[in-house]
């Protein structure tokens, strides 16, 4: 008889009952395996930030890359992925054409993470991913924005898009939109749906609302 066989190797198990120290157990290491996936991939990156700015990691489906994609369709230029995470998206836009695809993270184990992916997809050196804090980056020279962040986020990262971004700027927010900003078009539905802004008409309205406060 093969001693690996499964249902043999299930025995052992079927007539042991776990018992109240073996459950401590189970619920121990499920707690410790818990604790390292923080310490490692998580807290590192939030030392620098300040509660109300921290933004959990949520790696986008493919469904959500699609519909950013599809709402990048027909520009080019530099795009950059604010707090990209394992680097995803700004695989994805090196793939389709964007030059140079940037993301900045502040998380050094997904910056590894996303470096893996991008040398297991043979795209090595032709993507960047920086660890710097997103509010620190100039993005004066920045065609293509994409973020995926928290709600908590996005009122403050408005006016600095708004401040810094050139004319012809593109915009792309997934999982929530901007709370103030109308968006030109969108994609998909639910968790994946996807909101894009455009800089130049987010501008006009601003000066018009503006406008229209003044005694």
């Amino acid at each position: 008889m093969d001693p690996d066989e499964p249902d043999d190797l299930m025995v052992p198990l079927k007539e042991k009952s776990l018992g109240g120290w073996g459950l401590l157990q189970i619920g121990l290491g499920t707690g410790f395996a818990a604790y390292v996936m923080w310490a490692g991939f998580l807290m590192p990156g939030f030392r620098r930030v300040p509660l109300k700015l921290q933004v959990p990691y949520l790696p986008a489906s493919r469904a959500q890359v699609d519909n950013v994609m599809g709402l990048l369709q027909g520009r080019c230029g530099k795009l950059v992925d604010l707090g990209s995470g394992d680097g995803r998206i700004v695989l994805e836009a090196c793939r389709r054409g964007f030059r140079p695809a940037v993301g900045y993270e502040l998380n050094p184990w997904l910056l590894r993470l996303a470096a893996f992916y991008a040398w297991r997809a043979g795209y090595s050196g032709k993507v960047k991913y920086r660890r710097e804090d997103l509010w620190k980056v100039s993005l004066a020279d920045c065609s293509n924005v994409t973020v995926f962040l928290a709600p908590s986020v996005l009122p403050l990262l408005q006016e600095k898009l708004l401040s810094e971004l050139p004319e012809d700027a593109l915009v792309v927010a997934g999982r929530f939109p901007f709370p103030e900003w109308t968006p030109i078009g969108t994609r998909g539905e639910g968790i994946d749906k996807t909101w894009a802004y455009d800089i130049r008409v987010l501008r006009h309205e601003k000066d018009r609302r503006s406008q229209g406060t003044k005694v």
